[in-house]
């Protein structure tokens, strides 16, 4: 990739930017640099990116960075993120909302209810961007995004857009068929109609459920392993506290007290020291249980 090209690219100095730190753009508090950062204002912006840039070297598509281990080491690519314009929300034909990919789950969450819409009220325990859970097939609480998600529009790295019906995705935990060169752009979910206090209700059952049992305010990635739902019923917290201490840690990569598949930097935590301990703890389940632990969290090196 010839940075030297790519200044000359027709793109606004604000949009553009060389050299960016990626540390701050992520939940774990970790990370390098890129070659490149491009942030999206807007859709024909985004395409005239990607038609010029032509796929000259390796994109990574970042969204609220809240389960991302970022390489300390610098990313020799683009790392691509939506701005505010991405963020848009509305109602259509009174129970379907149409979301910016680039808005938060929460927000999303929080907008349907104002509308008396239910169905998202589980986003609203999890922080990433709407794009992310599309990515992810992202839930709790036994809901996922399949379950309410319409279609999504997107844009390849050729710079195309085009809509998916959810009829054509495969999903799967925590997964789907959606090819890894694709950008979402919004999405359509539908809701049923209720009363708010309803959906509230459920809200802070929800949250107070989840403060109970998982680590706030703290360097995390969430959940840093999938359940292995196909191997075993016992969820993979259950299995990490069979197999390891709660006191492993490596540097300032430890395990949370709290949630044993919660992993935190507790203060300047390396990237080998995290993903050290990602794969020891990977290891020392298989070793202990038989069992095959695969990460949820996306690791960019």
């Amino acid at each position: 990739m010839q940075i030297d090209d790519l200044k000359k690219l027709p793109i606004n100095d604000d949009e553009l930017y060389f050299d960016y730190d990626l540390k701050k753009l992520n939940w774990f508090n970790i990370g390098g640099k890129t070659k490149v950062f491009f942030k999206a204002k807007s859709l024909t912006g985004l395409v005239n990116f990607l038609k010029t840039f032509k796929k000259r070297g390796k994109i990574f598509v970042l969204g609220a960075g809240s389960n991302v281990l970022i390489s300390d080491d610098d990313f020799n690519g683009v790392v691509i993120k939506l701005g505010k314009n991405f963020q848009n929300l509305s109602i259509l034909n009174e129970n379907l909302v149409i979301a910016g990919c680039g808005i938060s789950q929460k927000r999303l969450s929080e907008f349907s209810k104002e509308n008396s819409l239910t169905g998202m009220e589980f986003m609203s325990c999890i922080p990433g961007s709407v794009g992310g859970g599309i990515r992810m097939n992202s839930g709790c609480f036994d809901n996922e995004f399949k379950d309410v998600l319409v279609s999504v529009q997107c844009i390849d790295f050729d710079g195309s857009v085009k809509m998916i019906n959810k009829n054509d995705i495969k999903f799967k935990y925590r997964g789907s068929d959606l090819s890894k060169d694709l950008i979402f752009l919004s999405a359509t979910f539908e809701g049923k109609k209720t009363e708010q206090n309803k959906i509230l209700q459920t809200m802070e059952q929800m949250k107070n459920s989840k403060e109970k049992a998982q680590p706030t305010k703290i360097k995390t990635g969430g959940s840093t392993f999938k359940n292995p739902i196909d191997q075993t019923s016992k969820k993979v917290w259950e299995l990490i506290n069979e197999s390891v201490p709660n006191s492993l840690s490596f540097g300032d990569a430890s395990i949370s007290e709290k949630h044993m598949n919660f992993f935190v930097n507790k203060k300047d935590a390396s990237f080998k020291d995290m993903k050290k301990l990602i794969y020891t703890v990977q290891e020392k389940v298989q070793k202990k249980t038989g069992i095959n632990i695969n990460p949820e969290i996306i690791i960019v090196e």
